[in-house]
């Protein structure tokens, strides 16, 4: 048996075909599924012997939720895989519209200090029937239109990229859950060869390199997978996705106190990133259980930001959503991993 959420249009298409089926009825079936929110594929408006076909062959998988955390701003999801595993996702509540941020790993293996996700050690990829499943849940339970999707939940996605592609190719398919892809977002860690992968792939989304340093040697110190790569490697990546995609590339930074937030680090930034498409996404930290990071004072916060635009570079500032329901990467599984040992 096939989940039918693991399948791209052109994957369902060529499925039906093996089955002795016309392909164009995954123009059928897909917009039942995703646009309808069909879950029983009996009631399809398909003949009788389709039907039977159809129904020995696919399911559509539900994901478990164990817990939903509520707030004005965002809702958090635990879900329960078929194995057994744990996995978040946010609902992101803007008043342009709804995004989903879903998860792509059963944990981490990027080990970023400040980070809940890393403190989990990674099991395995998601399937892509996982990874739309999230989607899908949600938006079954809230009755809203998913306007945007972040792929920056728990996990590397560039480490899971072939399920990636996909997804996105799923996300948006016209008839189906129809998300552009300029309100699709993918955030690495950077992974070089995989920027380039990305980049010549035909899913021109949005990338969000998460940076959190100016220079290779304070990076290491936060980020192991600094020892990886470099930060100029990293930008001659996302400069050539840029490039290729006509995309701005984010760039990533959790203010941490102390550590990545004086004078200095905000001028050494501005000076690296100015002669790139580009701007900064400042983050403030969002600190889990026994963490040994505390998120930088709100002065200075915005000294940080007056450098960077004074020195010409764009920045933003992510609206701090879902605190109270432990909204960051990996918070909720955590402690509910915890809980059970």
């Amino acid at each position: 048996m096939t989940d039918i959420y693991g399948l791209t249009p052109a994957k369902l298409a060529e499925k039906l075909k093996e089955l002795g089926e016309k392909p164009s009825r995954a123009g059928i079936i897909l917009p039942a599924v995703y646009g309808e929110l069909l879950t029983d594929l009996t009631a399809l408006p398909l003949k009788k012997e389709t039907i039977e076909k159809l129904s020995g062959n696919f399911f559509s998988g539900e994901l478990e939720c164990v817990k939903k955390l509520v707030s004005d701003s965002a809702d958090k999801y635990l879900f329960r895989l078929s194995d057994g595993d744990l996995i978040e996702s946010v609902l992101m509540k803007h008043e342009f519209g709804h995004n989903v941020c879903v998860s792509t790993q059963v944990g981490c293996n990027m080990g970023c200090r400040f980070c809940a996700s890393g403190k989990l050690r990674k099991v395995r990829d998601l399937t892509v029937s996982e990874m739309v499943g999230q989607i899908m849940y949600i938006r079954r339970d809230t009755g809203t239109r998913i306007n945007g999707l972040s792929i920056m939940g728990i996990g590397e996605p560039l480490e899971n990229l072939a399920n990636v592609l996909d997804l996105i190719e799923i996300a948006q398919y016209p008839k189906g859950l129809d998300i552009g892809v300029k309100h699709i977002t993918l955030s690495t860690c950077g992974i070089v060869p995989k920027i380039y992968e990305l980049a010549d792939s035909s899913s021109p989304v949005n990338l969000a390199v998460s940076l959190h340093a100016p220079n290779d040697g304070l990076r290491r110190t936060i980020m192991p997978t600094a020892n990886r790569y470099s930060i100029a490697e990293i930008i001659k990546a996302a400069s050539c996705y840029s490039e290729k995609n006509n995309r701005r590339i984010t760039f990533e930074y959790v203010m941490l106190d102390g550590v990545n937030d004086s004078d200095e680090c905000a001028s050494e930034l501005a000076a690296l990133l100015s002669p790139l498409n580009c701007y900064v996404n400042i983050i403030r930290y969002n600190p889990s259980d026994g963490s040994e990071f505390r998120c930088s004072p709100h002065e200075r916060i915005m000294g940080f930001y007056d450098i960077l635009k004074k020195n010409g570079i764009g920045v933003t500032m992510r609206r701090e959503l879902g605190a109270s329901v432990n909204a960051a990467c990996g918070q909720l599984r955590a402690g509910t991993a915890a809980s059970h040992k």
